[in-house]
Parts: structure tokens; C-alpha cells; sequence
């Protein structure tokens, strides 16, 4: 009898161990973006960026600047009640359900025809010396993450109860790179995305 409950003894002991080792180092996944319903945001479905404070403009969309036809800007629309285009969002690693996480870089693609022969995938502009300002602009690379692909990839993340776009891009261990919010730029009457120290506060509307 002494030997049977020794030998169950020896085996919790050995599950209990295997438990511990199993769980340890695992890492847990930064929480799921959520939309205006509540419901987590997914790689491929189509959605509206759209600002958390009304009557300050609509939502994202593209749009020529500086009187130059290509390649299109990423603005925000000048009206509350104008959506923007829809867009898609596809993360660096795509994970079971598809679900677009904070915090983690991510394409961001316009679902729209354009004038210009070029993707619609965002991309950080190259720093305009005139408005001492970098540039959200189109015509990025999806996919293939790397130091060559640093300036296509960005981030939401959350601010206080919403959430933020971020441009931080860590496709690149030992590629510097700028890290700071997306905000707007006005210029020549156009709401303009580019990289500030005031973020652009949104939200996220399924089409």
C-alpha cells in the first residue's frame, strides 16, 4: 500500500514539473486592437481610420499635395462626416484569426484605385526640409520586412482609453530608426499625416 502511494506521489511530482517547465518563458501577446463595436481588428478585413474628436475634420484618406499628382499624401478629409478610403492592416507576422495586435509593426494599405502607378501602402516620407517635417505618402513595399522596408512599417498603439498611430519600426535590429507619433500637419489648407510630438488621436470603423 505504502508503494502504491508512493508511486502516485512520484508521478504528481514529475506532471508538476513538466507543467513548470512547459509554461516557463512563454511569452504573452500584447492585447488585440479593437474597433468602434469592440470587435478585434483583423489582417485583411476593411476598415476606416477615423478621429476620436469630431469637427476637426474626417477620416484617412489620399490626396495630392503641393500640387504634385504622385505620389498621393495620407491627409485626413476636411469634413466630419466623410469616412476617408477604406484600408487594410497586415502585420509583420500573421497569427492564427488574423488579429491586429498593439504595438506591433503592421502595413497599412488603401483598398483604392489610384492615379498613380504605385502601391498604396504608407510609407515615411524623406525629410522635407521646407516644413521641417517627415511625410506619410503612398507607394511602400507590403511585406518583406528588413532594412530596406524600414519606412512602410508602423504601429497603433494605445493612448490612455484609445489609440494612437505610431511610426517605430522594429523590422530591423540594428537599423536606426525615428520613433515618434503620427500627428497632422496643416498646410496650404490640407490636414496632412506626418510624424509630431501631438499624436493623432483615432479609431478604427469596419466598412
Amino acid at each position: 500500500m505504502n508503494s502504491l502511494i508512493s508511486y502516485i506521489i512520484l508521478l504528481i511530482l514529475i506532471h508538476g514539473n513538466h507543467y513548470m517547465v512547459s509554461t516557463e518563458g512563454a511569452e504573452e501577446l500584447p492585447a488585440s486592437v479593437v474597433d468602434l463595436a469592440g470587435n478585434k481588428l483583423r489582417e485583411g478585413i476593411l476598415y476606416y481610420i477615423l478621429p476620436l474628436i469630431r469637427g476637426r475634420g474626417g477620416g484617412v484618406t489620399l490626396s495630392s499635395t503641393r500640387n504634385k499628382t504622385c505620389p498621393l499624401s495620407v491627409v485626413q478629409a476636411p469634413f466630419e462626416l466623410q469616412n476617408g478610403l477604406p484600408l487594410t492592416f497586415s502585420p509583420v507576422k500573421s497569427e492564427k484569426g488574423g488579429f491586429i495586435r498593439e504595438s506591433t509593426d503592421l502595413n497599412i494599405k488603401f483598398s483604392a484605385a489610384s492615379i498613380c502607378v504605385q502601391s498604396t501602402v504608407w510609407k515615411l516620407d524623406q525629410y522635407d526640409e521646407s516644413s521641417k517635417q517627415y511625410f506619410i505618402t503612398t507607394g511602400g513595399v507590403e511585406g518583406n520586412p528588413g532594412p530596406g522596408t524600414t519606412s512602410n512599417w508602423f504601429k497603433i498603439e494605445k493612448y490612455q482609453s484609445d489609440y494612437k498611430l505610431v511610426f517605430c519600426p522594429t523590422v530591423c535590429n540594428f537599423c536606426k530608426v525615428i520613433c515618434r507619433d503620427v500627428g497632422i500637419f496643416f498646410e496650404d489648407g490640407k490636414r496632412r499625416l506626418a510624424l509630431s510630438d501631438v499624436p493623432f488621436v483615432v479609431m478604427f470603423k469596419k466598412v
